[in-house]
């Protein structure tokens, strides 16, 4: 049996040309679990906007709810020990005819 004899450019050019692929191939595999990567972290970064937005509508409801006038009456009756105004306490000022 005769074995043919590769030339040295051609065995050059064989391993450049399996080098090159080999990094195409790479950077290719690289780029799209970068891609994966980084859907992952879009997802993530999505749910935790959600999240923290339905966390400001239940504060400002509860911010809502904390300052009902209703809310802030009983609580200055019951804990400061204010008491409604009486007729007698109201002071009337006229001021005429101011132009306006």
């Amino acid at each position: 049996m005769v074995r043919k004899k590769l030339k040295k450019d051609s065995l050059i050019r064989a391993v450049f040309l399996t080098l090159v692929i080999i990094l195409i191939l790479t950077f290719h595999i690289w780029r799209q679990a970068e891609s994966v990567k980084m859907g992952y972290s879009i997802r993530e970064l999505e749910e935790k906007a959600i999240k923290l937005e339905k966390e400001v509508e239940t504060l400002k409801a509860e911010k809502t709810s904390l300052l009902s006038l209703d809310r802030v009456e009983k609580k200055a009756k019951q804990n400061l020990g204010l008491k409604e105004i009486e007729e007698k306490q109201l002071v009337y000022k006229d001021f005429g005819n101011t132009g306006y």
